[in-house]
């Protein structure tokens, strides 16, 4: 029998701790991202996302626990930020550009 050991909030994903009947312990994370999703939505149709000055943009808004999903499916754990630089750049670039994640997009154009 699994049994719900505790439960956390924070930022937003709640976390669960599962104890299953064969003594493993289970974390399971949520979070709900369709708030995320209607702001960028509004952001993505705003303007271009460039400041006044142009010298920055606005780009995507990618919520923590996306990081995580995205991690462990490059190598198995859900650490991002223990990955190297340049494999955060290419998997953020893969995923940014393709029209699964589009509404992690801020504004418009290809990283």
């Amino acid at each position: 029998m699994t049994k719900v050991r505790s439960t956390e909030w924070d930022a937003g994903v709640k976390t669960r701790y599962i104890q299953e009947s064969d003594g493993q312990l289970t974390i399971n994370n949520q979070q709900n991202l369709n708030p995320l999703l209607e702001r960028n939505k509004k952001l993505y149709t705003q303007n271009d996302g460039y400041t006044a000055s142009r010298d920055m943009r606005r780009i995507a808004s990618v919520p923590p626990i996306m990081l995580q999903l995205w991690t462990k499916e490059y190598n198995g754990n859900n650490n991002w930020w223990a990955l190297p630089k340049e494999i955060q750049k290419t998997i953020m670039r893969t995923k940014l550009n393709s029209s699964e994640f589009r509404y992690f997009k801020t504004s418009e154009g290809s990283l």
